[in-house]
């Protein structure tokens, strides 16, 4: 049997913060390219070797920029799939926490990118608990409507 799904007034603010993880995908190429340029790795090199790194300090930051860019793109998918489901019930505070999931992997992209992986902390705490936060409320939303008569 088909339904009819309508979307929450304030869903336009999960669409934004949704939209808003494309740039930051940017801005983590520009990060990574940056470190790749300044290491003189050449493509299609993905990162540098142990013992280039352990020598060279501009190629272990590029180890470090392309691993926060592959971690990003790893969590990415996940994150948008329980942001837009909990956003069908709690547009506002999804879109809350959803924002400061993306700062903070806006903190956790330039931190590992300039300090390595000591520079990752605080991203990271502040990504998981909002991300965390999100899939719980997703896994509710969709419990609701699994169970829905």
């Amino acid at each position: 049997m088909p339904f009819i799904l309508e979307l929450p007034d304030k869903y336009g603010l999960v669409l934004a913060v949704a939209t808003s993880t494309f740039f930051l995908n940017t801005v983590h190429v520009v990060l990574t390219s940056n470190a790749r340029r300044a290491s003189g790795i050449k493509y299609p090199v993905a990162y540098a070797s142990n013992e280039v790194a352990e020598k060279d300090r501009k190629a272990y930051l590029f180890n470090c920029a392309q691993r926060a860019h592959a971690n990003f793109t790893e969590n990415q998918t996940s994150f948008l799939g329980a942001l837009l489901i909990a956003g069908l019930q709690w547009p506002v505070a999804s879109a809350a926490l959803g924002g400061c999931w993306a700062l903070s992997r806006l903190v956790y992209a330039i931190g590992y990118a300039r300090s390595g992986p000591e520079g990752r902390t605080r991203g990271s705490m502040g990504s998981f608990l909002f991300d965390s936060s999100l899939k719980l409320m997703a896994a509710y939303v969709a419990f609701s409507f699994a169970t829905q008569k």
